[in-house]
């Protein structure tokens, strides 16, 4: 195995942790609504999730571990992107900001805050901010 197949495999597994830790979040209710299916569709599609895994992730999303980013700087990424997607196309409606914060808490955002820090993000990926921006907006919006 070449050192680009070992990045490459670990870089996908990554994507099916995060993803199953989404629809953990999902079916938390027991339910994955339209909205939420049309949600996970599309980000299945971005994190590289192939047909058949798709479908044994939304069967059982505990085969796969969750990986939360342990730096703060990947978790503000991939709130970014999931802002991002969510904002775009409005496919969750009124949810988009409750599906949002459970997934921040998922990431590893303290409860206590997620309510600003979802605000925040919302905000920011509204007046359509690069990712530098955003990060900067981000890490320094209590000063």
């Amino acid at each position: 195995m070449s050192f680009s197949d070992l990045f490459d495999s670990e870089f996908k597994q990554r994507n099916k942790g995060h993803f199953s830790a989404i629809v953990r979040i999902a079916l938390a209710d027991g339910i994955v609504s339209a909205e939420e299916k049309g949600f996970l569709d599309k980000l299945a599609t971005k994190l590289e999730i192939a047909p058949s895994e798709y479908e044994e992730i939304l069967e059982n999303p505990a085969i796969h571990p969750i990986n939360p980013p342990y730096l703060y700087t990947q978790r503000i990424e991939r709130l970014y992107d999931l802002a991002r997607m969510v904002h775009v196309d409005h496919q969750l409606g009124d949810k988009q900001e409750v599906i949002l914060k459970k997934i921040a808490v998922g990431l590893g955002f303290t409860p206590g805050n997620v309510n600003y820090i979802i605000a925040k993000a919302l905000s920011l990926v509204d007046k359509k901010v690069d990712f530098d921006t955003f990060a900067y907006e981000m890490q320094n919006m209590h000063k």
